[in-house]
């Protein structure tokens, strides 16, 4: 039977302890498993490969994105720099000019030096993709909505174009969470997530997962992930399968926060720009509205005629939102993405983004809306 997301959120890749019947998957506090004879064992050798609380958690997460085989690890850093290890020197990787600042970081100080070539393009605009492409590309790395500018990029348009040139097509789903969107089935071969953010949703966790359905590109990757080490232990593990058990309501609430406040803003005196796709006059509208269930919880405001200093003195002025990296938990958040989440990005490179120094962004909760609108009213005033 095809389960619909909200019961695949709280069943899939879980069933009762067989020795307790527990109904929650046990914490499986073990790095060894017995073996009955060399080799002979029940599925479980040694936990830095294998381990059932995170593989009931891998489960999950792959139903979610209607894919096959998912694998979690101990941040979404690990889980990008586990796909990247599938790169030769030599090779070419095809990317969006408006990516999460860690991103950026390890493409241009990690693998760059590894003889390995980004080239940075406007991904919303598809044919831009196709221009990017030599025939030393290797993979398509997309990011959508972005971080933090949210521009969307057309997910099945550029999985055609990967597919036409034999290309590997990663897709970052971090920002939509598999509720709001499912790459795989728009064409992309991956699926990341920083799963620290709306999967677990309860700012407790730090952890990425990747989900695919090619059984290859799982044994491929399963090898890094298992002879690097860059798993998550059992307790994280439980806590993220948890947090998946309300995703689907955790993002109804985002999302109906999400518009009351972007609302509220839009003509707001105080501010000069506002990123959300749920505008009719935002440029990525139309994609957003094909690909995705609703428009998300993640908002960006350019503040008017604010410099460093004003800008500094309002972020630090919320009292419902805290000021904090990260975003997706149930509690809002706002962030200051020049000088945190996106200070490794040189300031030409990300001003040229839209990353200016009067730029917030605002992670929306979970909260009452009213107080939500309250906090920023009291703030921008």
């Amino acid at each position: 039977m095809a389960y619909k997301f909200a019961t695949k959120a709280i069943h899939a890749g879980q069933h009762a302890d067989p020795s307790t019947g527990a109904v929650m998957t046990p914490i499986y506090q073990t790095s060894t498993y017995r073996q009955s004879s060399p080799g002979n064992h029940k599925g479980f050798e040694y936990s830095r490969g294998t381990n059932p609380t995170r593989k009931a958690l891998e489960d999950c997460v792959a139903a979610l994105e209607n894919g096959q085989f998912g694998l979690a690890f101990a941040s979404g850093m690990a889980a990008t720099d586990c796909v990247l290890r599938l790169l030769q020197p030599g090779d070419e990787v095809v990317t969006g000019d408006d990516l999460y600042g860690g991103s950026y970081r390890i493409f241009t100080k990690v693998y760059e030096q590894y003889g390995i070539k980004f080239v940075f393009v406007n991904a919303s605009d598809s044919e831009a993709v196709r221009r990017g492409i030599t025939e030393k590309t290797k993979l398509i790395w997309i990011e959508t909505p972005t971080n933090p500018t949210l521009k969307l990029a057309d997910i099945e348009e550029i999985g055609k174009i990967a597919k036409q040139n034999n290309i590997l097509y990663v897709v970052d789903n971090t920002f939509a969470s598999p509720y709001l969107q499912n790459p795989l089935d728009l064409g992309a071969d991956i699926v990341m997530h920083s799963a620290t953010k709306y999967i677990n949703g309860h700012s407790d966790v730090v952890m990425g997962a990747l989900i695919m359905n090619s059984v290859e590109l799982y044994k491929q990757l399963f090898f890094f992930y298992n002879a690097v080490g860059s798993t998550p232990g059992p307790q994280d593990s439980f806590l993220a399968l948890r947090g998946i058990k309300t995703l689907h309501l955790r993002m109804q609430a985002h999302c109906a926060n999400g518009r009351k406040v972007a609302e509220f803003l839009k003509n707001h005196p105080k501010i000069e720009k506002i990123y959300w796709p749920g505008f009719e006059d935002h440029p990525g509208h139309a994609i957003a509205k094909k690909q995705m269930k609703d428009f998300g919880g993640m908002i960006s405001i350019v503040l008017k005629d604010a410099d460093l200093q004003e800008t500094f003195r309002i972020a630090s002025r919320f009292k419902v939102f805290t000021l904090a990296e990260s975003l997706g938990g149930v509690e809002s958040l706002v962030n200051h993405p020049a000088t945190m989440t996106h200070g490794s990005i040189p300031r030409e490179i990300r001003e040229k983004a839209g990353v200016v120094d009067n730029l917030l962004r605002l992670s929306v909760g979970i909260e009452d809306a009213e107080d939500l609108i309250e906090d920023l009213k009291e703030v921008l005033s």
